[in-house]
């Protein structure tokens, strides 16, 4: 078969007359938990990515019923990778990680604003390194014509013919999940892009409310689940106990994010002012080392977590304790838990707080 830039010419041609008529073609006729997969054609047009460092370089786990087999640790695009005038830096975290042996990359339309700053560095390395990672992007919006359009930018951002993983970002109140669910809602996009191949699996991301997030679960079939955890999570709203256990019933790829919760959880952190804070409750340092709050979840039933970077120093000694884990006993766990206490709410900022 005819290959471009180690892809097969189909699958480029796929994603063009796709695109054409994505937005303006018609819904399908429906949805649901029996929502077919992707088609066998259109999966033996896309090789699965590989890092031949991962395995030497930190411990791997199944990425679900997805087949992939994922490092511990994975890149966030946040942080850094976000923000306006980083590009160099940018591009120096995005290629370090993938020469450590990270295989996961996620990122999202939403990040770095209307100019998608994050899509764009990360797509800069992928251009040249895009067998080697899985590549996880995410929609806001919740129509279909708004997430087809959106799907054409980020694929356009990161320099690729297809993603990995397709999510939904960020569902946080029942309301969103009925504009999604709806007959003109994102699902429908969701469904489409992968029955063309232009997408592999599809997945559903959360901060705020684990019973929304399982609300979703038992409406789709998806692969995957993006769900911020940390070592304050049985404080407040647990993810841990109230959406865990679903997604590992439905051998879902468990991804954990906001680790160190921004820094907060951390000793490390330096508070800003009363006065230019945005967040709700705390205003101290954490009480955890990084090495801490990584283990804490590693040890949970995790298949990888993802964490932004401010620099290269931060992602080497990130590697450097998922390449040293064990995971910790039942006592190690819950003393790492109690010393989030004094801290439970800067911690979980991205909660579902009452008024």
């Amino acid at each position: 078969m005819k290959k471009e830039q180690g892809r097969p010419v189909e699958v480029q041609t796929s994603r063009r007359d796709f695109m054409k008529t994505g937005v303006a073609g018609a819904v399908g006729a429906g949805i649901g938990r029996g929502s077919a997969a992707l088609s066998a054609s259109a999966a033996e047009k896309v090789t699965p990515p590989y890092n031949p460092r991962t395995h030497g370089a930190m411990p791997m786990r199944n990425l679900g019923k997805t087949g992939y087999k994922v490092g511990v640790f994975s890149l966030g695009g946040q942080a850094t990778i976000e923000k306006p005038g980083t590009e160099e830096e940018s591009m120096g975290i995005v290629n370090r990680a993938i020469d450590l042996g990270v295989n996961y990359i996620d990122t999202a339309a939403a990040y770095g604003g209307e100019d998608q700053w994050s899509q764009k560095y990360i797509g800069k390395v992928i251009k040249d390194r895009r067998d080697e990672v899985f590549l996880a992007t995410k929609t806001h919006r919740r129509t279909y014509d708004e997430s087809m359009r959106l799907l054409e930018s980020s694929l356009q951002q990161l320099n690729t013919d297809h993603l990995d993983l397709w999510q939904l970002h960020n569902i946080s109140r029942t309301e969103q999940l009925d504009q999604i669910f709806a007959k003109d809602g994102a699902i429908h996009a969701l469904e489409k892009a992968r029955s063309e191949g232009i997408v592999r699996f599809l997945g559903i991301t959360g901060h705020a409310d684990p019973f929304v997030l399982a609300d979703g679960l038992k409406r789709f079939n998806f692969d995957t689940i993006l769900m911020a955890v940390n070592a304050a999570d049985r404080h407040h709203l647990s993810f841990v106990d109230h959406l865990l256990p679903l997604a590992l019933e439905q051998q879902l790829g468990i991804i954990g994010m906001k680790i160190p919760a921004r820094g907060r959880i951390l000793s490390s952190w330096t508070p800003p002012p009363p006065d230019q804070q945005t967040w709700a409750g705390g205003n101290q340092s954490g009480t955890l080392v990084m090495k801490e709050a990584l283990e804490y979840v590693l040890s949970l039933q995790v298949s990888t977590v993802i964490i932004g970077c401010d620099n290269v120093e931060q992602l080497e000694e990130n590697v450097k304790i998922a390449s040293e884990f064990t995971p910790l006993n039942e006592d190690q766990h819950g003393e790492i838990y109690a010393k989030t206490e004094p801290v439970k709410k800067q911690s979980l900022f991205f909660r579902k707080w009452e008024a």
